[in-house]
């Protein structure tokens, strides 16, 4: 969020959960940025090996003396190694924006972060890598050609099957330049660079779209043909905040935009709830997202959308304090999992259907009386995993679904 580009609305919500004003002072779908005092950094980003370790990225310690860790844990999360530092840098880890690691189809591993430099969301976007199976990793680069103090933030990342690395993030330097001309820019601009070095180096940078949100994840997923998608909160005329997505080019041309939601929500302002997809073998694409119109529409919303372009009716998810959804596609499988907060504690729930969501079964996946990050979803060898970090518990992995769900 630029507070220099504000309006009195967005200030005013802004201002009021800074100040500790009570929730329900605020929208229900500010109500879930809402808290008062600086919250611990629990964003994290697991990916599973070939031979079944579980690898998790985070921001381990506090104030100058936090750094990025990697953990890893060969008995599906029950224990899990001492956290080792890769870089002294700063590292965001809270909200939408928290490291990314994957896997290169030599073993390769890949992390991704956001190197704050400036408030709000004035950072790079820093990339280090491992050729050895994680004995030593590379020192961190920068992944964008620009290189002007601005915001780079809110990265994604993802690998196709031929091994190229895509990175998509949140981009500040088209509203910059309008602001100098003294024009209107709504939000901000996505982009993105590949790799086809196994990150030895990156091309770009690559501009997806003008005027995304300013402060939502991006999701990426590969289609059926393998090609990288990315998802993201648009912001279209004159300020509806409904999401659109856009195929990645490997040589830099992203296909033109295509809406993805249609609620209609009206709002000058950033709900910092991104949305995710994934996709079937069939082509449909299942996605969740956030919708914070107020009423019948309102809250976590998930579809599926064939292949054909028809639209379906979005289900909502959980409750009026549902948010942060998450969702993965394994086979028939399809995992949907989302906080929700009953007042007292939060609960991560979920929704698995095995017949490609023609049914459903309801979960109950994990709770905390405590401070926490998203939950994710991974889809791994053995099955589909939640991932979760607690202030209390720390890094939690629960199985969702397997071979014979």
């Amino acid at each position: 969020m630029h507070s220099d580009q504000a309006r009195p609305g967005r200030r005013r919500l802004l201002l009021a959960a800074a100040a500790g004003v009570a929730a329900t002072a605020l929208p229900t779908w500010a109500q879930h940025q809402h808290g008062g005092g600086k919250r611990a950094e629990l964003g994290i980003s697991a990916a599973v090996d070939a031979a079944g370790t579980i690898w998790v990225a985070s921001r381990q310690g506090a104030g100058e003396g936090a750094f990025l860790a990697l953990q890893s844990s060969s008995d599906n999360g029950r224990s899990w190694s001492a956290a080792r530092q890769l870089s002294s840098e700063a590292i965001t880890a809270s909200g939408e924006s928290r490291p990314k690691i994957a896997f290169g189809r030599q073993g390769e591993i890949f992390i991704a972060y956001t190197k704050p430099i400036a408030r709000p969301h004035v950072g790079d976007i820093r990339f280090i890598r491992s050729t050895d199976g994680g004995r030593t990793f590379s020192a961190p680069v920068t992944v964008h050609a620009h290189r002007a103090v601005t915001t780079h933030s809110f990265e994604s990342m993802i690998v196709d099957g031929d091994g190229r690395i895509f990175i998509a993030w949140i981009d500040g330097r088209d509203a910059d330049a309008a602001k100098a001309r003294g024009e209107r820019y709504a939000g901000s601009a996505v982009y993105y660079a590949v790799s086809d070095d196994a990150g030895a180096h990156f091309k770009g940078d690559y501009k997806v779209a003008d005027h995304s949100c300013e402060c939502c994840r991006i999701g990426l997923a590969l289609d059926r043909q393998g090609r990288p998608v990315a998802l993201w909160r648009h912001v279209f005329a004159p300020n509806i905040r409904d999401h659109a997505l856009s195929v990645l080019g490997a040589g830099g041309s992203a296909s033109p935009l295509v809406r993805a939601s249609f609620d209609d929500w009206r709002i000058d302002a950033c709900p910092h709830q991104g949305p995710a997809h994934a996709y079937a073998a069939d082509g449909t694409r299942h996605q969740v997202w956030f919708n914070g119109k107020e009423g019948v529409g309102g809250g976590v919303q998930y579809a599926a959308f064939a292949p054909d372009g028809s639209r379906p009716a979005p289900v909502p998810l959980g409750n009026a304090q549902a948010a942060q959804a998450d969702i993965a596609v394994r086979g028939r499988q399809v995992a949907v999992a989302w906080k929700q907060f009953d007042g007292t504690a939060t609960a991560v729930l979920g929704r698995l259907s095995g017949d490609g969501g023609a049914t459903w079964r309801e979960l109950a996946l994990a709770r905390t009386d405590g401070d926490s990050g998203k939950p994710y979803l991974i889809d791994a060898p053995s099955g589909i995993l939640l991932a979760w970090r607690t202030a209390n518990e720390g890094i939690r992995v629960s199985p969702i679904s397997g071979d014979k769900a």
